[in-house]
């Protein structure tokens, strides 16, 4: 093993009951809703056909052509990944080699952090401002050579205005990764930026918004060159079939993709309000979850939560008070959530 390895922590992902059962799982920001019935559809037919013996298409060609079609953009300047966490590991080993810095914010995606030590790099983290919002020379005094910027962010469900991000990557000498895993659920994204800013590159996941966290796929937005380039450094084969078409099915379905998005946008308006009139301080979200600070410690309502077979995020980050993120489930396990989380904060 290599030392830099070995000194590592790893990422933790959010805990994922073998049986969920009763649970009520608002930890991983995963959609309550099922994904567009297409998507099943098209992986009926790639099961009856015997699709599955033969290797998928390496370069996702008709993936790709969906995401052209969704965003405007032409298919050779998408690159679809095994989720976009493969997305990113991908920008990572293109762009970082050891020693070298990457700059991401803090609190934010602990991954980034991950992702610079697997190359042997040096994380560099630029705090917040106390208003979720960065100055536009944020990283470009660190001299990385790859910045992440998450927006909406997580764990605060707060997003920086497409000009800001613009502003940003204009300061930056370095590639900027703006991170869309949660832009289905916010009023704008950075994709239109892309071919007007040459360093800047977005990355989109299908598990949030379109509701296939469990097949695995999400892609990469970036100028022609960019994309041919990565090319060379993804794996073979990174996509599956049944990911490729499941996704691209999805994506070809707005309709469906507005209507629980909707669902969506509405829970979240009535938890962020219940859980401040439980005293918590709650940044306006432009994601799929709630992030609550400021209530009684974290570690104890989080214990007493799962107690009741309710699963939150208990986030912890240095020089902050730990917090809990809250995804946005169905308008039942909301009521659930609220209705427990009340009278445990009325037993103390």
């Amino acid at each position: 093993m290599l030392p830099h390895i070995d000194r590592m922590a790893g990422y933790v992902p959010g805990e994922q009951p073998r049986d969920p059962g009763s649970i009520i799982k608002l930890n991983t920001n995963e959609n309550p809703y099922p994904p567009s019935p297409r998507v099943a559809e098209a992986i009926q037919a790639a099961l009856a056909d015997g699709r599955l013996r033969r290797y998928p298409d390496p370069s996702g060609t008709a993936f790709r052509e969906a995401v052209a079609r969704r965003h405007g953009v032409t298919p050779d300047m998408v690159l679809a990944g095994n989720g976009s966490d493969d997305c990113l590991t991908i920008l990572t080993r293109a762009f970082v080699g050891p020693g070298d810095p990457v700059a991401y914010p803090t609190p934010s995606y602990v991954l980034y952090r991950t992702l610079a030590e697997i190359q042997d790099a040096r994380p560099v983290e630029v705090p917040f401002l106390p208003d979720w919002t960065l100055p536009p020379d944020a990283f470009a005094a660190t001299g990385a050579p790859l910045a992440f910027l998450a927006n909406p962010n997580s764990p605060s469900g707060t997003m920086l205005p497409a000009a800001e991000v613009a502003a940003i990557a204009r300061q930056f000498p370095g590639t900027l990764v703006v991170d869309e895993a949660y832009a289905d659920f916010a009023d704008e994204d950075c994709i239109g930026l892309v071919s007007e800013l040459p360093n800047l590159i977005v990355s989109r996941t299908l598990s949030k918004g379109l509701s296939l966290a469990g097949l695995r796929i999400g892609y990469l937005i970036a100028r022609p060159e960019v994309i041919e380039g990565l090319n060379k450094v993804k794996d073979s084969y990174n996509c599956d079939a049944l990911s490729l078409l499941g996704g691209a099915a999805a994506l070809d379905d707005a309709d469906y993709t507005r209507s629980i998005r909707d669902r969506v946008l509405s829970t979240r308006r009535r938890l962020a309000d219940a859980i401040r009139a439980l005293g918590y301080s709650v940044p306006d979200s432009q994601a799929n979850f709630a992030w609550c600070e400021g209530g009684p410690p974290a570690e104890e309502i989080y214990d007493a939560l799962k107690a009741h077979n309710i699963l939150v995020r208990l986030m912890r980050y240095p020089g902050r008070e730990p917090g809990l993120r809250v995804t946005v489930g169905t308008d039942e396990q909301i009521d659930r959530f609220l209705d427990v989380l009340g009278t445990i904060l009325q037993a103390r």
